[in-house]
């Protein structure tokens, strides 16, 4: 009998520490692989943009994205351009993915305890705030003011890729230290974007809203687990949210942190109910009823996708969608800026450019660094295992490389004003070049050949 328990007791330790790997480390993994890819993806896209741009067919290249299509919804019509479709509308599900990256981790990822929590908290705020500042520096009372948010943001999918590229040289705690300093960065960036870069709020709009997120709760509660009523109302709130006057991508964000975190099956329990249903199965086949047999199958099939939960789920599905398709069109669309040599002139001497240069390569690294030595030497926080201090700054570096954030923050920050959008996009272009190799280099240097720890 005793032996009984001992076995029962390691089966369960056993499923335990399975369930605390799909939850934790495999989304981090799966994660990772995905934004690996999906770097090269966006790399090579933006190339494309930036030599399209400079080339004798420039001219194709930004007439395309300002053509406008327009959908009639009946009670609402949509006229945009190609670029706003992109930006407004594809954009809204990498910012779902988003919401959906930042619900994990804070339920069940690097962010859900709080000790470990606090270092990539700590560093990420010193990457916004000090960055902000070094742009202010440039740029107060001057006509680029508005955009101090630009060097606040940081590429997720540039960053983890650079860290790649160095293989075994760094720990996976150092790779979950930049995934958790990004999300935060994320969260950041999307306040930024929700309190300074809306001009005007229609409050009929935002009722109509936050009724639909209602709906959305409504339908958690009645226990639907349909995907597709959550779509239909989901579009209804984009599309609420586009009106309201914040801009849409917020909605992506909102929708991804409602989006539950627990399976509707209990991974512990699975085991049992697979059993009876397997025992329906077996007395539908003894008694050779077919449609019995296809509607236990139905259910095992049900009970085993009901063991992961929605935010996983729905991660797994549209993460690769923003990585290999919605961040490229977007590089596609918004990286090709004319480098002339009348604009790289005025880039020189911009102080946007300047701002942004600056805000984003030295910014990040000291604000990064230095907010993360302060939390750690007050005792507020502790370096992660083989993590060294060289390894912090150069993640801070890379930290630095803004690119998709820092370009759709500047389309907020000077909409309708195409020389400041230049500007900042050269600036942009150059520090995230910078910030890579710089990254990448320091960190080589400071990891040895292979992973510490």
């Amino acid at each position: 009998m005793a032996g009984s328990f001992r076995g029962t007791g390691k089966l369960l330790a056993r499923r335990e520490q399975a369930t605390a790997v799909r939850t934790v480390l495999m989304p981090v993994q799966q994660f990772l692989r995905i934004e690996l890819l999906g770097s090269l993806l966006l790399m090579a896209t933006a190339i494309v943009a930036i030599v399209w741009a400079n080339s004798p067919w420039a001219e194709s290249y930004f007439a395309i994205w300002r053509r406008y299509l327009t959908v009639d919804l009946l009670v609402l019509e949509l006229n945009l351009n190609l670029q706003h479709w992109i930006n407004d509308a594809l954009m809204a599900f990498f910012f779902f993915v988003v919401g959906l990256e930042i619900k994990r981790e804070l339920v069940h990822g690097n962010l859900a305890d709080r000790r470990k929590a606090t270092l990539p908290a700590i560093a990420a705020i010193g990457g916004m705030v000090v960055p902000a500042l070094a742009y202010v520096a440039f740029n107060s009372g001057g006509p680029g003011a508005g955009g101090w948010g630009i060097p606040v943001a940081t590429d997720i999918a540039f960053a983890v890729g650079v860290l790649g590229l160095l293989g075994n040289r760094v720990s996976i705690e150092l790779r979950v230290f930049l995934l958790a300093l990004a999300i935060v960065d994320d969260i950041g960036a999307i306040l930024v974007i929700a309190l300074f870069y809306t001009e005007s709020l229609s409050p009929g709009a935002l009722v109509w809203a936050a009724a639909f997120l209602g709906l959305i709760v409504v339908l958690q509660r009645l226990g639907v687990r349909s995907t597709m009523a959550y779509v239909l109302v989901g579009a209804l709130v984009w599309l609420a949210v586009f009106e309201s006057g914040l801009h849409a991508t917020i909605a992506g964000v909102v929708l991804g942190l409602m989006t539950p975190s627990s399976p509707y099956v209990d991974p512990a329990a699975y085991p049992d109910q697979i059993e009876g249903l397997r025992e329906d199965y077996m007395d539908a086949l003894a008694e050779g009823n077919v449609s019995q047999q296809q509607a236990a199958l139905g259910r095992i099939e049900e009970v085993t996708q009901w063991t992961e939960s929605p935010v996983e789920k729905m991660e797994r599905l549209f993460h690769p969608w923003t990585a290999y398709l919605v961040l490229p069109l977007f590089a596609l669309a918004n990286a090709g800026v004319a480098l002339s040599g009348e604009a790289l002139r005025g880039a020189v001497s911009s102080p946007v450019t300047l701002g942004v240069i600056l805000g984003l390569v030295l910014g990040k690294l000291v604000g990064v660094s230095g907010a993360a030595w302060i939390a750690v030497k007050l005792g507020l926080a502790d370096l992660p295992s083989g993590v060294r201090w060289g390894q912090v700054a150069g993640t801070g570096l890379l930290a630095g490389i803004g690119f998709t954030m820092s370009i759709f923050v500047t389309t907020l920050a000077f909409y309708g004003e195409p020389g400041l959008i230049d500007e900042a996009k050269i600036g942009i272009l150059v520090a995230s070049v910078l910030a890579g190799v710089l990254g990448y280099l320091l960190l080589r240097m400071s990891s040895g050949t292979r992973a510490a720890g």
